[in-house]
């Protein structure tokens, strides 16, 4: 779910929210808590001026009083979507950590059956937008377990939380009011809206943003439903990679060897990446060139054969720096971080489709 700045939110900044792991006495115990919030915040009169203020302005952008009243007019903030938003893990997964824990037999196991399940649609969605039924697979298998784990709370009052909330005020501001688009449109109704903490909704966890400029109808029933239509999910995951840049027919890249004297070079390989947009990762990449100069320069399969005789440029990535593998990396690599600017992630993704 933007092209970078709002569609990698899907998961950027909500890598660790815990998907599908609910079970009943949590929900009892969020329920209660939820109604001790509800009374307190209704009293409190900051946040019915804020709440106020965002129905005046969502009347003006052309959102019907019906779905203004479906969905603001009693609604609170959710103290623990704060304290989730707050309270963000610090762990850092090594490379092999993250890819262990995601790039199970499970997941591939699993994913080799959806492919051969969906596999009709799959490769008219492929035929439609060149993105491979694997690499879409793979995304949907690494955002919610092939559509299992979805998420459980209300997007809309998890978003007035965030966009009450100072921290990121704006950005939640202007996903509460996509949201809201989205429900007037009729794709989705405000009960069956539910997604991540973050907001992040359905099978593709798109934030409202990326799913008002990304997602497809593409079994063409009217609804973009990124909920429970297949097709429209794998269709929309796909066209976000295409929007994103993806090149058909394009590797996303492969693990190398480095050079021998690699140490006392590498500073013509790793110079500061342009990150003032897109995605801030890209700074540990190393320059673009193509495969022919890293061959040149000694770099070579991770078999130690020769790299393919090819104008595609590529970039080096580490993403354990001096320790663990080294990957030679092109654009559809980069396609991938649009989705989630975390390399790891984008790894992950790209062994788990190499893997069905």
């Amino acid at each position: 779910m933007i092209r970078i700045g709002t569609a990698f939110w899907s998961i950027c900044f909500i890598l660790l929210w815990p998907i599908g792991q609910v079970h009943a006495q949590e929900d009892q115990t969020a329920g209660d808590t939820n109604s001790q919030n509800s009374s307190s915040e209704q009293a409190d009169p900051e946040f019915q001026r804020w709440l106020q203020s965002f129905i005046d302005e969502a009347r003006a952008a052309g959102i019907s009083d019906a779905i203004i009243n479906q969905t603001l007019v009693n609604v609170t903030p959710i103290q623990r979507v704060v304290d989730n938003d707050r309270n963000q893990a610090e762990f850092v997964e090594t490379y092999q950590m993250y890819l262990d824990r995601r790039v199970t037999d499970w997941r591939i196991q699993t994913g080799r059956e959806r492919l051969a399940q969906h596999r009709e649609i799959l490769e008219q969605v492929a035929a439609e937008y060149g993105v491979p039924a694997r690499i879409i697979v793979a995304i949907w298998g690494i955002e919610t377990n092939y559509g299992n784990f979805t998420g459980g709370e209300d997007v809309i009052q998890a978003l007035v939380t965030l966009a009450y909330d100072p921290r990121r005020a704006d950005f939640f501001r202007n996903e509460l009011m996509q949201a809201l688009r989205i429900l007037q449109e009729g794709h989705i109704s405000h009960a069956d809206m539910k997604g991540s903490w973050a907001g992040a909704m359905g099978q593709s966890q798109f934030m409202p943003s990326s799913f008002r400029q990304y997602a497809v109808d593409f079994n063409d029933d009217g609804r973009r439903d990124i909920w429970t239509t297949e097709a429209d999910v794998f269709a929309s995951i796909a066209n976000y990679l295409r929007e994103a840049g993806w090149q058909p027919g394009i590797r996303w890249g492969r693990e190398v060897r480095l050079p021998g004297d690699y140490e006392t070079r590498q500073a013509q390989w790793h110079q500061p990446a342009d990150v003032s947009y897109g995605c801030s990762r890209l700074r540990v990449h190393s320059i673009q060139q193509p495969v022919t100069d890293w061959q040149a320069d000694g770099f070579r399969r991770v078999d130690g054969g020769n790299l393919p005789q090819s104008d595609i440029r590529g970039s080096i990535v580490r993403p354990d720096d001096d320790t663990g593998p080294t990957f030679l990396t092109y654009d559809n690599f980069r396609a991938i971080l649009s989705y989630n600017c975390a390399n790891n992630y984008a790894l992950a993704v790209a062994h788990l489709a190499d893997s069905y």
